[in-house]
């Protein structure tokens, strides 16, 4: 079940760039950065009350936040939504014939489980399903 939203992600092309304008500029509390060598990017967060906002900086020219930064530059990526279950969630959207681009979940930053639909399906926004670590393995 949704429980609120997780982070909104923003497409880099220079972290260096950028992270300077959140941290300095807004004064966001910087959480640090972290290599996602499955997703073939790197991450940077900034806490904004009960969520975040994601830095994604492509680490591959084939990684998908490239292809994205070819088309469209820097700017608003996704919206992720924090669950407590995902693989009902994917079910339940599955039996709604929802389109998805990830039948199952994957591994992303801070050791969560994600998934994402397809834009197509949901009006044009990238929305990425998020389950934190604590909530996989049954520990609070």
């Amino acid at each position: 079940m949704i429980q609120g939203i997780n982070h909104i992600a923003i497409a880099v092309s220079s972290m260096e760039k950028v992270i300077p304008f959140f941290r300095d500029v807004l004064k966001l509390p910087f959480e640090g950065t972290e290599e996602v060598v499955e997703q073939k990017v790197r991450v940077a967060f900034f806490k904004v009350g009960p969520t975040r906002i994601e830095l994604l900086e492509p680490t591959s020219p084939d990684s998908p936040i490239s292809k994205f930064l070819e088309s469209r530059g820097n700017g608003l990526h996704h919206i992720a939504f924090e669950t407590d279950g995902i693989l009902s969630d994917l079910d339940a959207l599955k039996a709604q014939g929802v389109r998805l681009i990830d039948q199952a979940p994957r591994h992303g930053a801070h050791h969560t489980q994600i998934a994402f639909v397809h834009p197509a399906a949901s009006h044009g926004v990238l929305v990425e399903l998020t389950q934190p670590a604590e909530k996989t393995d049954g520990t609070p």
